[in-house]
């Protein structure tokens, strides 16, 4: 996990912002971790333990994938969406 210091983010927040939405990072305050920065997906897969990039049976898949998954195959039988061309 890569580490800044509190002064950093005040100096560089669009680098340690960006290095926050790749993976959680430590800020630290007098050379002890004090904080962690991290995106708001990860935090949501932390807090509710659900990882959106999961594979699915199709008997488990939630109803939206189902949803989703069922418009799909109808562009494609309709002929669209092979080359994504006109």
């Amino acid at each position: 996990m890569r580490q800044f210091t509190t002064g950093d983010l005040n100096k560089q927040v669009g680098d340690v912002t960006d290095a926050a939405s790749r993976e959680p990072i430590v800020l630290t305050k007098h050379r002890k971790p004090r904080f962690v920065l991290m995106s708001y997906e990860h935090y949501e897969r932390m807090r509710t333990g659900r990882n959106p990039r999961r594979a699915y049976p199709v008997s488990e898949m939630p109803q939206e994938h189902k949803d989703l998954f069922a418009g799909e195959i109808d562009r494609l039988a309709r002929g669209e969406g092979y080359d994504d061309e006109p």
